[in-house]
């Protein structure tokens, strides 16, 4: 156990320092865990989520064949002309259309579409699109909150219980919107000076002809009837008894069938380092899982609160949160399971879900690894040249992160106390 954390701890250390690419010291970390027998290489395989492996592919494959026909620039012109050129109606309307996604999609896919606009929207505004990014991740997790199916750790939660999809969003909806608007609003006031469009710009993109960024009609008409498919699979998949993995491997699949490209073109629009960086960090986390540091955390939770309802609900909420942030917040809910199932008995009371689920969701805007959509945004971004610093994400989601615990914390009071 020492050993596990105490390799998780380093890598954490050396990519918060940004000195050397956070795939190689996660790749190094993963190694050392495996090496030692800490975890065996069966136990490390099976620690990793190919289901996340698999829908990042796909959708990353689906992204870089659409990408030549001009699709996501007409998508990016239409949206700043929408938002009539101005910062707030591109924030607002980039936040809101990335939660209200991520709650019906789910945030990770979410973030995989919604990305390579954002970046298209900036360019055209002559804005800088980080801001935007980090915008979006935070609202991609808190809309993600809102539904059994926004987000990985509401699904395990679900899976555990049979809570019923119509029960989450009627105990987590409000308390996720509630969070959405002030936490984007904030955000819009403290990235106002970076945001700043100028009049000329504001002029050009509503001037702009957006048929005229189609660059290849023949392609999008092969291509856009896929993408448009397999965004519609996913808001059914669990209708078709389907992983979200296979629909964006099938949708990828077909793409590659309909497209006029290479398939080693399509191939190099994988984003290879940031799936590295995904399946060494599963080794990792696998690691901390196995030799028991996680239950460790979660059954402190158990043995802190003695009994008490109300330390136990806020108890859960905090500590998911922060483990949440620290770790991911898939496993790490994997781990609480059990622990919050302990707690509830025989009482029936599902608050506890509630306080686990809004600790777990709201603990992925933490840091830059504590939620799958986060890392996959991060690699886009430094794919176009723009990457995202992981103290410059810390000094944003961290700040968010305790905002929207509080927020919780007060819901769950009026709520259920």
């Amino acid at each position: 156990m020492v050993l596990a954390i105490g390799v998780f701890v380093v890598v954490l250390a050396v990519i918060a320092s940004e000195r050397v690419h956070r795939t190689k010291v996660a790749l190094i970390g993963a190694s050392l865990v495996v090496v030692t027998q800490t975890v065996d290489q069966a136990q490390a395989v099976e620690a990793i989520d190919f289901n996340t492996i698999g829908l990042l592919a796909g959708m990353m494959l689906i992204v870089r064949v659409t990408e030549p026909t001009g699709v996501y620039n007409y998508l990016a012109i239409r949206a700043g002309q929408l938002a009539k050129g101005r910062s707030l109606g591109v924030v607002l309307a980039l936040a809101g259309t990335t939660a209200l996604l991520s709650a019906f999609l789910d945030n990770l896919t979410t973030v995989l579409l919604v990305v390579p606009v954002t970046f298209l929207l900036a360019d055209t505004l002559d804005i800088d699109p980080l801001p935007l990014v980090i915008i979006e991740i935070l609202a991609s997790n808190i809309g993600g909150t809102a539904t059994l199916i926004g987000d990985p750790p509401n699904i395990l939660i679900a899976g555990a219980t049979g809570l019923s999809f119509g029960d989450f969003i009627l105990n987590l909806a409000p308390v996720a919107i509630v969070t959405l608007v002030v936490v984007v609003g904030i955000l819009y006031l403290f990235y106002r000076p970076r945001l700043r469009i100028a009049q000329d710009a504001r002029e050009r993109v509503l001037a702009l002809d957006a048929r005229k960024s189609i660059e290849d009609a023949a392609e999008l008409r092969r291509t856009l009837p896929v993408l448009l498919l397999t965004i519609l699979a996913f808001f059914v998949h669990k209708q078709l008894h389907v992983e979200p993995a296979t629909v964006a491997l099938v949708g990828a699949s077909v793409m590659l069938l309909v497209t006029s490209q290479s398939v080693e073109d399509a191939l190099s629009g994988i984003e290879w380092s940031t799936l590295f960086f995904f399946l060494a960090l599963f080794v990792m986390v696998g690691a901390l899982e196995e030799t028991g540091a996680i239950a460790e955390v979660a059954d402190g939770v158990a043995s802190v609160t003695d009994g008490d309802r109300t330390a136990e609900l806020l108890g859960i909420t905090w500590v998911a949160a922060l483990g949440s942030g620290v770790v991911d917040n898939i496993p790490f809910t994997a781990a609480m399971i059990p622990v919050v199932n302990e707690l509830q008995g025989d009482s029936g009371d599902n608050a506890y879900w509630w306080a686990l689920a809004l600790g777990a969701c709201f603990g992925g805007n933490a840091t830059l690894i504590a939620a799958a959509a986060n890392v996959a945004a991060a690699g886009m971004a430094e794919r176009a040249g723009r990457p995202i610093g992981f103290v410059a994400f810390l000094k944003v989601g961290v700040p968010v992160t305790l905002l929207s615990i509080a927020i919780a914390t007060a819901y769950i009071a009026l709520r259920y106390l």
